[in-house]
């Protein structure tokens, strides 16, 4: 039988007790504290009538408590459900009926709206502080004498950029395999802060695979990208490895050591992670100016398959041949498909849709028509295929151009968002880039550009055209672009597209001129 999250984790600490599980801004906590305070969570949980399998909600920012309500639903045989703390009371409502979760965990200064989110459904509300406090003082922190396995189950909330989030499921063995394999083995004393809020799957896989590997987590600001305070943090707690989400967190982050190159002591820092979310070639070189002794780790993956591979840039590298696309070494894991759902030949050039086979999820919560679509049994082997579509060199390299919804169609001809924004994105006047395809009658789309420019920064629109131009076919080219004061992101970190396409849609429509030519 395969071990459980939980099991795993009290394995670690039955030998590394005495060692920093959690470093937080008001203190350090010991795996041993840690484990009781779950165990106090477990035994409340059960107490008040929770069962295995039933789900606990937990709209948390970036706390102890949050790790220890996760590590307590697990010990209970119960199944966390990530709630975001910025959703509004019809959002969260919408998630919570979904999971038919029992209990909601939360910030006080949430309970209005989780209140107003869990009208009518019989959900217990309870926020951290002195309810909270007084449930768990009056519960046993010994271990609960409940039998564990892998098949356990795990469920993870998607960011929902395109709709409704889906609830992806998984089996905690397979979870382990596929987003915390690197856990097997044990690391103590390293040191990792997940900047991005605990409720994505970025951030909790991260602190899952540090408290796994009997590393610590640091905790730093409880939510928000305050970038000074982000690297005091990272400088104070001597962090090794700092997790973010793409250039919502980088932009910040190089502006920050721009602005103060010699504030902070960075020396500890190894390695800076980007998960959920890309981040630009021009934010990773910036901060590999500041910080030329850290790996820089473009790490590709989605709710639906767990990490898939990474693309690691040191300073001084060459530059990527793929235009500023993330490229990884394949396993056998991975697969580009055809239409067929057959293997695409390596060295062929032909565009497929990547998927993960073997440790992948079950499927999607209460949806078996878009589980089947999503994770076929192809010769009696479960796929994960989320939308990306790639290329496999003949070296067996992926090449991963883009998500399919985000493929624009003009003349007949599919332009990858993803790479015209890799592009602008190399201007040394650009700063962010957005783009998006604009309905046209004649051609289908034409591909439509926001962007955002340095401070002091005038530049005209065909500058930005004529930089295409050298890398890019002229059907690719942007025959609209726009330069605003702000591109949004979602709360998960990633760009909001419909935001985007909302905006263009405000500015004059494009002459027409053929994409083609």
């Amino acid at each position: 039988m395969t071990a459980g999250l939980a099991d795993r984790f009290e394995s670690v600490v039955d030998d590394h007790g005495d060692l920093p599980a959690v470093d937080a801004p008001d203190g350090v906590v010991a795996y041993i504290d840690l484990e009781a305070r779950a165990n106090r969570v477990a035994t409340w949980l059960v107490s008040i009538g929770l069962s295995d399998g039933d789900r606990v909600g937990i709209a948390l920012w970036n706390r102890i408590e949050h790790l220890e309500v996760l590590l307590g639903a697990f010990k209970a045989r119960l199944v966390p459900v990530n709630v975001n703390c910025r959703y509004t009371a019809t959002e969260a409502r919408d998630l919570l009926i979904d999971a038919d979760a029992r209990v909601v965990i939360h910030e006080p200064a949430a309970t209005a709206t989780i209140q107003e989110a869990t009208d009518g459904l019989g959900t217990t509300c309870v926020p951290i502080g002195p309810v909270y406090e007084s449930a768990l003082a009056a519960a046993s922190p010994d271990r609960p004498s409940i039998t564990r396995s892998g098949d356990d189950h795990y469920l993870l909330y998607t960011g929902g950029s395109t709709g409704t989030p889906k609830g992806v499921l998984w089996r905690q063995s397979d979870l382990f395999t596929a987003a915390m394999a690197g856990a097997e083995q044990r690391r103590p004393g390293g040191r990792m802060l997940p900047a991005s809020p605990l409720t994505h799957g970025t951030a909790q896989w991260s602190a899952l695979s540090a408290l796994l590997s009997a590393g610590t987590v640091v905790l730093g600001p409880l939510h928000g990208v305050d970038a000074a305070a982000l690297w005091s943090r990272v400088a104070d707690a001597r962090v090794n490895r700092l997790v973010i989400v793409g250039d919502a967190f980088a932009r910040p982050l190089l502006d920050a050591l721009d602005a103060e190159p010699d504030r902070w002591d960075l020396s500890s820092l190894v390695a800076i992670t980007s998960g959920g979310a890309r981040w630009s070639a021009a934010s990773r070189d910036g901060l590999l100016r500041h910080l030329p002794h850290v790996a820089m780790i473009n790490s590709f993956g989605a709710s639906e398959t767990g990490g898939q591979g990474s693309q690691v840039t040191f300073a001084g590298a060459e530059p990527s041949p793929t235009r500023g696309l993330l490229r990884f070494a394949a396993d056998d894991t991975e697969v580009v498909l055809d239409e067929h759902l057959a293997p695409i030949r390596p060295g062929s050039n032909r565009i497929g849709t990547l998927a993960r086979r073997g440790a992948v999820p079950l499927g999607y919560f209460g949806d078996a028509e878009r589980s089947a679509r999503v994770f076929p049994m192809i010769d009696g082997v479960r796929h994960a295929l989320p939308g990306d579509l790639a290329t496999v060199d003949a070296d067996g390299t992926i090449v991963v151009l883009g998500r399919d919804r985000n493929v624009i169609n003009t003349g007949g001809e599919k332009v990858f968002a993803e790479e015209v924004e890799a592009r602008l994105m190399t201007h040394p006047s650009v700063t962010l880039a957005v783009v998006v395809g604009i309905a046209d009658e004649t051609w289908g789309e034409t591909i439509g550009a926001l962007v955002t420019l340095a401070a002091d920064t005038e530049i005209v629109t065909d500058d930005l055209v004529a930089h295409c131009a050298t890398t890019l076919a002229r059907f690719k080219i942007p025959r609209t672009i726009h330069v605003v004061d702000t591109i949004r992101y979602l709360p998960s970190g990633k760009l909001d597209r419909r935001w985007a396409a909302d905006s263009m849609a405000r500015f004059t429509a494009p002459t027409n001129v053929d994409p083609r030519r």
